[in-house]
């Protein structure tokens, strides 16, 4: 289980280890949390009350102290992983729905004809196509999307990122993500 972590804004900043959220609460660093606990740590027994240790996290918590620059950040990081779980595994090309090791990523504009590697000239797209299209332009094939690029928005970064998101992390994290979004409508 992993516990979201927020700025004391509530901007998402990272996936934590229960040990890295352990850390965290140990160190009264904790501004505030959200959902209900999802995890009990148990420790020792203090030697003054004979009482076990015992620490409860929360699925989201926000931390105190200087808001990172990555926090002001205005795009995710682009992955093959987060690319192709953003276009739900479809080729943009033929609209086909392929397994993980039979997409590629797919520059709209290739590189070598001045296209740069970002997420709104990146697509999925299926060996095949990827293969036929080659160093060529979608106007010089007559060819079309079945969907159009987008640049996803942080909250929609965390969700890409892959991980097994509890019913609360989720919650908070939809409530931010665009109504216009693949990735809401493949979580609906």
């Amino acid at each position: 289980m992993d516990v979201l972590q927020l700025d004391v804004s509530g901007r998402p900043q990272a996936w934590l280890s229960a040990k890295e959220a352990a850390v965290l609460y140990a160190t009264d660093s904790v501004a505030w949390t959200l959902g209900d606990p999802c995890m009990v740590l148990r420790g020792g027994v203090q030697r003054r009350t004979g009482r076990p240790s015992r620490l409860e996290l929360h699925p989201i918590i926000a931390v105190h102290g200087a808001i990172p620059s990555r926090a002001w950040r205005t795009q995710p990081s682009l992955s093959n992983a987060k690319l192709f779980a953003r276009d739900r595994q479809v080729c943009a090309y033929c609209g086909g729905h392929f397994a993980l090791d039979d997409l590629t990523r797919e520059h709209i504009v290739p590189t070598s004809r001045g296209g740069n590697d970002s997420w709104m000239n990146c697509i999925t797209a299926c060996r095949s196509c990827n293969g036929r299209k080659g160093n060529r332009r979608l106007d010089e094939l007559g060819w079309s999307l079945f969907y159009l690029p987008y640049v996803p928005s942080l909250h929609e970064d965390m969700i890409l990122r892959g991980r097994r998101i509890l019913a609360d992390q989720m919650e908070f994290l939809l409530a931010s993500v665009p109504a216009h979004s693949r990735l809401r409508k493949r979580l609906n």
